[in-house]
This record gives C-alpha cells, sequence and structure tokens, in this order.
C-alpha cells in the first residue's frame, strides 16, 4: 500500500523522479514526473528526462495508447517497436490483440489499428488522462468509453488522424498518425510514475531460454537472444515483426497471471469480451538476461500503478527500455 501511495503522490504534486534508498536497490531508477499537457506535440517542446516507462532519458510527450490488431493478416506491425510498453491481451475467442503506449518517439504512423475493450479503460487509468487511438467499438461501450477519464480519439470522432493502407486487406489495414491524433486531444497526460523500478539485474533468477504464453487461439513465445540482448517475440510460432523486417522483442517481459473474467459486452458473434483484472495483486514471471525471476505483483487501486516486487520485497528491477507487459490467465 506505501507503494502505491507513493505512485499517487509522485502523479498529484508532480515531483521529480525518485531513486529508491534500500541498501540492495540503491541504484534502481524510477523516471519523469507527471506533466499537465495543454498543447500539441509540435506546439511545445517536450520535456527531456528520464522515462518512468523505460528508465531511460528520452522527450516525454503525451502518453498514447493505440490499440494493436494481431490477426496473422495484421503482421507485420507499424511502429510497435517504437512503443515504449507494449501490452499482450486476450481477447474473444481467445486470440489476442496488442496495446502499444507511446510517449519518448512518436512514429508518423502506426498500426494497424483495431477496437478496445473495457478493461482497456482501467489498465489505462494508471496513466492519468491519456489518449486513446482505437478504430471503434460496440455502440454499448461507446458511452462507456466516452465518460471515462481516458482521451477516446476512435477512427470515427477523428477521421482526419487515421488512414487506410492500399496494400492491406480491410479490416486489417487501418492506421493512425500519432501527432495528429494528439492535436486532437492538448490536454492528454504526459508520464508519470506507474510503479516500474529499473536497475541492474538482481543476484538469482533462473537460466530460460525461452517462455511461452497461450491463448486458446494464439501463442507468444519470447526466446532469449545472447548476441541481441533482448527476448525475440514469435506469434503463433513465426517471428513476430516490423515493416522494417526486424523481429520484435524487449529486454524486460513480465507474464502477469490475472484473472479474465468475461465482461458485460459481447462481440458481433455473441462472444463474450475478456475483462482482464489488472487491479488486484498476483504472481508474476519477469524475463531478463536470460533469467526468469518470480515475482508478485500489487495495483491496489484503478488510479495507481502496478509495483513488483521480488519474494524478498524488495522491487524488481527491469533492464532499461522497452517494456512487455503479457496478460496470462491466473493459475
Amino acid at each position: 500500500m506505501k507503494a502505491a501511495s507513493r505512485v499517487r503522490a509522485d502523479r498529484r504534486t508532480r515531483i521529480g523522479a525518485t531513486v529508491l534508498a534500500l541498501a540492495a536497490t540503491a541504484s534502481l531508477t524510477v523516471g519523469a514526473p507527471s506533466y499537465a499537457s495543454a498543447h500539441s506535440p509540435e506546439d511545445t517542446p517536450a520535456p527531456r528526462t528520464t522515462s518512468p516507462f523505460t528508465g531511460q532519458s528520452a522527450p516525454q510527450n503525451p502518453v498514447l495508447a493505440v490499440k494493436f490488431d494481431n490477426a496473422r493478416h495484421a503482421r507485420p506491425h507499424t511502429g510497435l517497436d517504437r512503443a515504449d510498453l507494449v501490452y499482450v491481451e486476450k481477447v474473444e475467442g481467445g486470440m489476442s490483440r496488442l496495446m502499444g503506449v507511446y510517449s519518448s518517439k512518436l512514429p508518423k504512423a502506426v498500426g494497424p489499428v483495431r477496437s478496445a475493450r473495457e478493461s482497456d479503460i482501467e489498465l489505462l487509468r494508471q496513466f492519468g488522462r491519456p489518449a486513446l487511438a482505437y478504430s471503434g467499438v460496440r455502440s454499448a461501450l461507446q458511452k462507456v468509453l466516452r465518460n471515462s477519464p481516458l482521451h477516446a480519439r476512435s477512427q470515427g470522432r477523428v477521421p482526419g488522424a487515421y488512414f487506410r493502407h492500399g496494400g492491406r486487406p480491410a479490416p486489417h489495414n487501418l492506421f493512425v498518425h500519432p501527432e495528429a491524433l494528439l492535436r486532437s486531444a492538448p490536454r492528454a497526460d504526459r508520464p508519470a510514475d506507474v510503479g516500474f523500478r529499473f536497475g541492474p539485474a538482481p543476484a538469482g533468477g533462473a537460466r530460460t531460454a525461452a517462455r511461452t504464453v497461450r491463448y486458446a487461439a494464439a501463442s507468444h513465445t519470447f526466446r532469449w537472444s545472447r548476441r541481441q540482448g533482448r527476448w525475440l517475440a514469435s506469434f503463433d510460432g513465426a517471428p513476430a515483426r516490423g515493416t522494417s523486417g526486424r523481429q520484435l522483442g524487449a529486454r524486460t517481459i513480465v507474464i502477469q497471471y490475472v484473472n479474465m473474467r468475461p465482461s458485460r459486452f459481447k462481440d458481433v458473434n455473441g462472444a463474450a469480451t475478456p475483462y482482464i483484472e489488472t487491479v488486484g495483486r498476483g504472481r508474476a514471471t519477469v524475463l531478463r538476461d536470460g533469467k526468469r525471476y518470480a515475482t508478485r505483483w500489487q495495483r491496489p487501486t484503478a488510479d495507481g500503478g502496478t509495483t513488483f516486487t521480488r519474494p524478498n520485497g524488495e522491487p524488481m528491477p527491469f533492464a532499461p527500455g522497452q517494456v512487455w507487459m503479457v496478460y496470462a490467465d491466473r493459475r
């Protein structure tokens, strides 16, 4: 609870970065303070400081979350490799969608973009009031999104920020221009502490070559590359690549075990949409530096961040750089 209170205090007071002064974690770092954004990225230069999302020095643009299609015909992805954070979520039929969270870098275009889900609201509240890019939702959920703290900006609301890619089949051909979308949400929040800590790998951990998270109709494998110093991602047994041809992946992969119950909404075929419960506590596995670490996650309230701790109660440090958060069914 103390860690969660500190997260909320960081956002309320908008103070600078803090350093944990624990003897065993003296080198752990947390990033930037929170800033209220009243201008578009082009109007005001983004302040540069340590990102609370990556632990690296970077411009702190307003936070933008983008829902990505992850069907086979949606690949390769554009701009996902430029996200600060990548979330892997289960959707109807046991398939998966992705969410990229951007601040440090704003690519010219990202996609393909697909629809949002009810639990995205709970997930994104830890970022304050970020902007959300998505293709649309069913009418019943549209009102919920409109009344949420998010700056929800669908294709229907900001058509000028989106475009169709002529070389891809519909519905896997919708893309968004991040800067254009953020201009429609001038009050989207800049990054704040969401509970992550960055620093050298702790002692212990178990050597691990690969780890896979499966849903009923999708699989996500992360294989350690010593040469590249990161975990390389594969979707459904094939390397996950960006449009540049480079395989997607990150230095830190967090497998977070959560409840994924049926939500009150269904898709067009009548299948219940999973509601991913990201408030609470439970087990997690952190992959970094070719090892896996058993950890615990905790997020007491929706407006607070998520902390990850080792069995001894000390924070689990992530490797600086892009972080992937992969939701898995609680066991």
